[in-house]
């Protein structure tokens, strides 16, 4: 028999330990996840057994580490249903990837009068690359705006979406009010106008199946650390016909073909967008996280987290003076849940929290603008992960009733 999904637990061993003599309930999975034996075990392999650099060497190990560091390649592409291996390159991060974007295809493609549409509840990774970029073409910026429950109004985006725009860059799920939008729907929105789409993806691939052909996105951007894999290793899909029209965003070792004294020709793609030694180590435990997810399997995560999601919803619903945001459906509202409680400050909350181990987030999540719309400074986040327990929802709810009782009095 396989294992029980309560059974993944005992394989993260960070969720052993303790903190202020309290066992550590860890919430805080959207800023990043924990990581399971498996991932740090092939992480420490690498360095142990083939530690060499990639793609140069005619010798054994480096061929060997160049073989492990494509295989993860084929496996993303895999993993998110990229038509081929080569429209799928390795970054640093979500946001390198997004930054990536704006400095190739924003660049040469955006133009003075062009318009940009985001939405209301974008990270700062995916606004405030684009913003400089708009003031730089004299490009404008607009914002789809959001229902009164969180999620994206599509007939707002039905407007604001028109043969001005350009781009459209927009978060498959909020980090604040986890809604994951109709990516299908915008994507035929942005082509019908000749525009492309971007889709920050950093907090989607965790949680649930990712296809970008099914999705039909022109680039898509996700980072390893918040996907059970190590940090510093980011992923950007494009379009291969987009990608071949694009210059390089950096240059260097490992991307060029052949080089004179005047003049440079590059890689094929991908090699042509990797310059320099990538992190390898990381990419390689990215692909230890991948394979980690799909023997937990799509169905045993998203079943657990939408049960732990509808308690704690139901939990803070019941609750007097507790502001949720997004949607109370746990149908419509992923694993992350941003809250306030009336009249205490989410930093003396999150606090309050600590003291019995609880881990949350409190503050403005980089995702300022947002607050505006909700009229608030910041906001407590509770964020979850299949890893995560009944009675961790529990314990959160007591304590926080606790707290609450405190300040409140």
């Amino acid at each position: 028999m396989g294992k029980m999904i309560k059974d993944y637990r005992a394989d993260f061993p960070i969720l052993q330990t303790t903190i202020n003599g309290e066992p550590l309930t860890y919430l805080d999975s959207a800023a990043t996840s924990q990581k399971p034996q498996a991932v740090i075990d092939a992480i420490t392999a690498y360095y142990t057994t083939s530690n060499a650099n990639v793609h140069r060497g005619v010798y054994t190990l480096a061929a060997q580490a160049t073989d492990q560091y494509e295989a993860v390649r084929d496996q993303v592409a895999t993993f998110i249903h990229a038509p081929q291996r080569e429209s799928v390159f390795f970054t640093r991060s979500t946001t390198e990837s997004l930054n990536w974007v704006v400095q190739t295809y924003g660049e040469q493609f955006i133009e003075a009068g062009d318009e940009i549409v985001l939405t209301a509840m974008e990270h700062h990774s995916n606004l405030v690359p684009w913003q400089q970029l708009a003031q730089r073409k004299h490009a404008k910026l607009r914002y789809i705006q959001l229902l009164p429950d969180g999620q994206l109004d599509m007939a707002d985006a039905n407007q604001k979406i028109t043969a001005k725009t350009k781009l459209v860059a927009v978060a498959q799920t909020s980090n604040v009010l986890g809604v994951t939008n109709p990516i299908k729907q915008l994507a035929a929105l942005a082509h019908q106008h000749r525009a492309v789409i971007m889709v920050d993806g950093a907090q989607a691939v965790a949680h649930q199946p990712v296809d970008v052909q099914a999705m039909d996105v022109d680039f898509y951007a996700f980072s390893g650390h918040k996907m059970l894999g190590p940090t510093g290793v980011g992923v950007l899909y494009g379009k291969l016909a987009l990608l071949e029209q694009l210059t390089p965003a950096q240059f260097g070792g490992e991307m060029i073909d052949n080089v004179d004294w005047q003049t440079t020709t590059f890689a094929a793609i991908p090699q042509r967008f990797e310059a320099g030694t990538p992190n390898i180590s990381g990419v390689i435990g990215l692909g230890a996280a991948i394979t980690y997810l799909q023997q937990v399997g799509w169905s045993a995560i998203q079943t657990q987290e939408k049960t732990l999601t509808t308690q704690l919803l139901t939990g803070l619903a019941a609750m007097d003076g507790v502001t949720v945001y997004g949607p109370l459906d746990a149908n419509f509202h992923g694993p992350v849940v941003a809250f306030n409680v009336a009249g205490v400050h989410p930093h003396d909350v999150a606090t309050g929290l600590d003291m019995d181990g609880i881990e949350v987030r409190a503050g403005h999540h980089c995702a300022q603008p947002l607050m505006q719309v909700l009229n608030v400074e910041s906001t407590v986040r509770a964020s979850l992960m299949f890893y995560n327990t009944s009675a961790e929802i529990d314990r959160l709810l007591t304590t926080l009733a606790a707290v609450k009782e405190f300040f409140q009095g």
